[in-house]
C-alpha cells in the first residue's frame, strides 16, 4: 500500500469545546466540523501535560515528559534522543516543520541554551532535516499581526504587513507543499501559536473584528459564573479558532488541487486547552477539563467513514498514531498506541484512564475517567520540581454528577473507597512512565490540601 502523507495541524491553548463537532453554538470551526463528518472524531481526547514545551516533547519523543527531562517550559529536547522525525526519515518520508517549537531553548550542562529569539540550530530540530521554517518560542518573534520566523539557514523571514498570524505561517506551508518534488511522501508538522494569548500584551488577538463577530457567546459550563478573564477575552479567543479552521480550509483544498487529498492524512488537535484563569492565576497548569481537554479529529487513510470513538484518548497516543500510517514499526518506548485500533474497532482492550503530569502551577499528577477525575500535587515541592516522593489528594470530581467541575469531593468521608481507587489507578499510571511509586496522603488528614 502506497505510504500517505501526513500532516498535523496543531493548536496551542484550544479547548475541545470551541469546536461545532464538540457542541459550540457559534460557526467557528464550520471546516473541522466537515473534517469530522468525513473523518473520525474522537470525543473525549486529552492532553497528557497542560502546559506548552512538555506536551510538545511528549509528541516528538513518544514519551511522557519526565523520561525526557521536559517536565517544565524552557527545557531542551536532549539532543542525542530518537524522536519521530527520525523514525519517520527512516521509513522514507521528507520530514518537515513549520510553527512554534519551544523545545530548543533552556537550561543543560555548561550553562543556558537560549534560542527563544534566535534561529534554533539544525541539531536542535529532533530530526526535522527537510523543511523547517520555525521560531523556537513564536509568540516571543511576532505578535498577531507583526513578526517573523527562521528557515532552515537561519534567515529572518517576516509576516508581511498586515497579514494575521495564523493566515501568514498557513502561506508559507502552501508555499512549501506546491514547491516539492513528490518523489517522497511528507510528514509536516504545523504548529500554529492560536489560540494561546500573546505574553507580552495579555490578551488573546483574534483577526481584527473577533471581539464583535462573536460577542455572543454562550459561556462554557466551567466558567459561567467564575471570575477569570473570560468575559474579555472569549469572542477573541473564538476569532483566533475561527481563523485556524479558515485555514484548515485552505490546506485541504490545496491538497485537492494538487491531487493528494486522498492520499493524505490530517490530525488535527492542540497541546492543552485554557481555563481562563479560573483555576489558578493563569491558563493551563492544571488537571480541570477546561485545560486538559482538547479536540482531536482525523481524516484521510485509515480514519474515514464519519465515526466518532468514545474510548479514552491521550496526546501520547499521537506519536504511535503517526508512525502506524506511516507504516513504521512503533518502538517499545512510546508509551501510547495507536489509534487506528480504535478507528478501526480492533481494540477490546483499550486503557479507560488517560494519566496526566502537571507543573510549573505545582508538582501534580492526575488520572481522569469517564466518570471520575483524581488529582494529587506535591506539598513540600514547586511547579519546577520533575516529581516527589509523597503527594496529598488535591482534587476529586464526580463526572456524571459534576460535568463542569464545581464540587470537590477529595475531603468527602463518603468517597474514601473511591479516592482508593483512583489513588492506586494512578501508582500504577506513574509506574507505566518510568515513576517510583509514591507515598499518596489523604486530603482528609491534610485538608489545607483540599
Amino acid at each position: 500500500m502506497k505510504q500517505p502523507n501526513i500532516v498535523f495541524f496543531f493548536t496551542d491553548q484550544q479547548r475541545w469545546d470551541t469546536c461545532g463537532c464538540y457542541g459550540q453554538p457559534l460557526p467557528i470551526t464550520p471546516n473541522l466540523d466537515r473534517m469530522s463528518s468525513d473523518g473520525v472524531k474522537f470525543e473525549h481526547a486529552f492532553t497528557c501535560q497542560p502546559v506548552c514545551g512538555p506536551a510538545r516533547a511528549c509528541l516528538q519523543s513518544g514519551r511522557y515528559a519526565t523520561e525526557v527531562n521536559v517536565p517544565t517550559n524552557h527545557r531542551v529536547l536532549p539532543l542525542d534522543g530518537k524522536y519521530i522525525a527520525h523514525y519517520l526519515a527512516e521509513a522514507g518520508y521528507e520530514v518537515g516543520y513549520l510553527g512554534k517549537w519551544h523545545l530548543a531553548s533552556g537550561p543543560e550542562e555548561g550553562g543556558e541554551a537560549n534560542y527563544r529569539t534566535r534561529p534554533v540550530p539544525p541539531e536542535r530540530r529532533a530530526g526535522y532535516k527537510d523543511f523547517w521554517l520555525a521560531s523556537d518560542v513564536l509568540e516571543f518573534t511576532s505578535h498577531s499581526y507583526d513578526g517573523h520566523m527562521f528557515d532552515a539557514d537561519g534567515n529572518r523571514r517576516d509576516f508581511p504587513p498586515g497579514r494575521y498570524r495564523v493566515d501568514a505561517q498557513t502561506d508559507w506551508m502552501l508555499e512549501h507543499l506546491r514547491s516539492r518534488s513528490g518523489e517522497k511522501p511528507f510528514f509536516l508538522f504545523v504548529s500554529y501559536i492560536e489560540p494561546h494569548h500573546q505574553n507580552d500584551h495579555g490578551h488573546y488577538e483574534g483577526p481584527i473584528g473577533s471581539k464583535q463577530r462573536f460577542a455572543d457567546f454562550a459561556a462554557p459550563g466551567d466558567l459561567a459564573g467564575t471570575a477569570g478573564d473570560w468575559r474579555q477575552e472569549y469572542p477573541d479567543y473564538l476569532g483566533c479558532i475561527n481563523s485556524l479552521d479558515e485555514n484548515l480550509g485552505r490546506l485541504r483544498t490545496e491538497l485537492h488541487n494538487l491531487g493528494i487529498a486522498d492520499n493524505t492524512l490530517i490530525i488535527y488537535t492542540s497541546d492543552h486547552g485554557s481555563h481562563f484563569r479560573t483555576r489558578n492565576s493563569e491558563y493551563k497548569r492544571s488537571c480541570h477539563d477546561g485545560c486538559a481537554r482538547i479536540p482531536m479529529v482525523a481524516y484521510g487513510p485509515g480514519f474515514t467513514g464519519g465515526k466518532t470513538v468514545n474510548e479514552l484518548v491521550s496526546l501520547i497516543d499521537i506519536p504511535p498514531t503517526i508512525l502506524a500510517a506511516a507504516g513504521a514499526s512503533v518502538p517499545d518506548s512510546f508509551r501510547g498506541r495507536p489509534l487506528q485500533q480504535l478507528a478501526d474497532g480492533a481494540a477490546d482492550d483499550w486503557p479507560d484512564d488517560v494519566f496526566l503530569q502537571i507543573s510549573e502551577d505545582h508538582c501534580g499528577r492526575a488520572i481522569r475517567t469517564k466518570r471520575w477525575k483524581y488529582s494529587v500535587r506535591a506539598p513540600d515541592k514547586t511547579g519546577a520540581d520533575s516529581s516527589s516522593d509523597v503527594y496529598v489528594e488535591d482534587f476529586l470530581y464526580d463526572l456524571d454528577a459534576d460535568p463542569h467541575e464545581r464540587n470537590n469531593l477529595v475531603a468527602d468521608p463518603a468517597f474514601a473507597k473511591i479516592r482508593d481507587e483512583m489513588a492506586a489507578r494512578l501508582k500504577q499510571r506513574m509506574a507505566s512512565a518510568g515513576e517510583d511509586e509514591p507515598i499518596i496522603q489523604s486530603a482528609e488528614q491534610h485538608p489545607a490540601g483540599a
